[in-house]
């Protein structure tokens, strides 16, 4: 796979799923920029490992006029954005009738508000080259519900059906839109969940192989870098007729 002469911008790419695919993309010759929170000298230095200096902007994912600031850079220091990955995503646990409206609206917006805004901003510029790849990031939760996290599995929904509008609307372009469901990766957000098993008594190892047990018949997590392989498939020429899919990779919890 080479991306020589792409930029790709992949947001929420500072840690987790989004910097192992920062990593792959940039194993494949493409110029990536980042975005979000926490430790970003690390995630630099992780993506540059692999190839180019990557480019960073600190944008909230939660903020329009930040987005379109990021958007803007994007254009002006790199000549525009060729592949874009959605992947920026918080979570909150608690039964409907508690959900904090405040926690609602985060969610919806950084779950999906964010990405319909990088995607109409990038779409003009992938038009006039004729070639993008929008790659969003969804979630198992995308095509199925869980307990405790109405506005996650409402967003990602919500994601699957922006992803399936805008391939439709790219179809006979060279642009494709498609969706990446990922059931647990080892991510911080997952390790809440594990942490919160070992709160209430269980041992690491019990934690980690009861959340697995639940719904993981694999037995085992998705890689981020397994991720990562799967959407350099996505940006290949190969995948050139694969537009609006919602591709789990998730050790076989869908086909339960």
């Amino acid at each position: 796979m080479n991306l020589e002469g792409k930029t790709a911008l992949v947001t929420g790419s500072t840690s987790g799923i989004g910097l192992g695919l920062a990593e792959s993309l940039a194993r494949a010759g493409a110029q990536v920029l980042l975005n979000g929170f926490g430790d970003v000298a690390t995630a630099r230095s992780r993506v540059a490992a692999q190839g180019k200096q990557p480019g960073y902007h600190p944008a909230d994912m939660s903020d329009v006029a930040q987005i379109e600031a990021m958007m803007a850079w994007a254009a002006r220091e790199y000549g525009g954005v060729d592949i874009l990955v959605n992947n920026a995503g918080i979570q909150h646990q608690v039964p409907v009738e508690h959900f904090p409206v405040e926690k609602w609206d985060a969610i919806l917006a950084i779950n999906l508000s964010a990405a319909f805004h990088t995607t109409r901003l990038a779409l003009p510029e992938m038009r006039s080259r004729n070639w993008g790849r929008v790659i969003n990031i969804a979630s198992v939760h995308g095509l199925v519900g869980s307990r405790e996290k109405s506005a996650y599995v409402a967003a990602k929904h919500g994601l699957l059906g922006l992803t399936k509008v805008t391939a439709l609307e790219t179809a006979q372009t060279g642009i494709t839109c498609n969706a990446l469901c990922p059931g647990w990766v080892l991510t911080p957000l997952v390790q809440q969940q594990i942490d919160k098993r070992i709160a209430e008594g269980a041992t690491p190892r019990q934690a980690r192989d009861a959340l697995l047990a639940e719904k993981h018949p694999s037995g085992e997590f998705v890689t981020p870098e397994q991720l990562g392989e799967l959407a350099l498939f996505l940006c290949s020429d190969a995948a050139i007729q694969v537009r609006g899919a919602a591709w789990n990779m998730d050790g076989g919890w869908v086909a339960q």
